[in-house]
């Protein structure tokens, strides 16, 4: 007789070559794959998508075609202006006034001890407006004498209208009271009998059309070629020796320079 088995005796289990167990009753496992070492995964952030740009082109080309326009603007002004101008000159052909010295008296000229100057000149200017169609209109009119560089006297001229071809005669006192001089100027006027002297004129004038009137612009009028010495007494002659040549030029402000 077979010997009985016991109860709770395991059915014996199926071994493979390599010594192995085999389950599913007998059926070989699958061979798991080795595993192969490789790089670490790196953690990559989820993908977010970029703003656009900030639109630079079309600000940069609307400031080149403002660029453009006011550069075609202003040339266009400038062209205008030339032409307007060119008409204006055409009709009316403007002419600078001019200025002469037409009689000088040096009624005194003394320096004193403390070197203090008092003087007088009796002056008469010419102004000539040799315009046909064109008036002007003149501000005051600053008149100085100078001799040697040394001021020896200051006057003022009310402003006045002068008409198309006319010639004005202005009668003007320049002087002095009073003045100080540096000790050099007061020797070398002490010195002297007769004075060379610059005379200068500087006003402003406007071109007067009808009932037009032009903005006024400075103009300056310097005469040399003067000599003159102290008339004694009541003498009326003029005492003013040589040629008197009076150069006119205009003085155009702008901001702070003159020109």
């Amino acid at each position: 007789m077979e010997a009985s088995r016991p109860p709770n005796a395991t059915a014996p289990r199926a071994v493979n070559e390599n010594g192995s167990a085999v389950a599913n009753g007998g059926a070989p496992r699958p061979a798991l794959p080795p595993s192969k070492a490789g790089p670490p995964v790196q953690y990559r952030p989820p993908y977010r998508p970029h703003p656009p740009p900030p639109r630079r082109r079309r600000r940069r080309g609307c400031c080149c075609v403002f660029c453009l326009w006011l550069t075609l603007f202003l040339i266009a002004l400038v062209f205008l202006a030339a032409i307007a101008a060119g008409v204006f000159y055409v009709i009316y052909r403007p002419q600078r006034p001019s200025f002469s010295v037409s009689s000088l008296r040096l009624a005194s000229l003394n320096v004193s001890s403390s070197d203090l100057l008092t003087s007088r000149l009796d002056l008469s200017v010419t102004a000539r407006n040799p315009n046909r169609k064109l008036s002007f209109d003149y501000g005051d009119v600053a008149v100085s004498a100078a001799s040697g560089g040394i001021t020896i006297g200051e006057g003022t001229i009310r402003g006045f209208v002068q008409d198309t071809e006319n010639t004005t005669v202005i009668k003007v006192n320049v002087s002095s009271s009073g003045r100080s001089l540096d000790p050099t100027e007061a020797a070398d006027l002490r010195n002297r009998k007769r004075y060379p002297l610059e005379i200068e004129i500087d006003t402003k004038a406007g071109v007067k059309i009808g009932s037009f009137r032009s903005s006024r612009i400075g103009i300056r009028a310097s005469c040399s070629g003067i000599e003159a010495s102290v008339t004694r007494g009541n003498a009326t002659a003029a005492s003013s020796t040589g040629t008197a040549r009076c150069k006119v030029k205009l003085r155009i402000k702008i901001w702070n320079w003159t020109i």
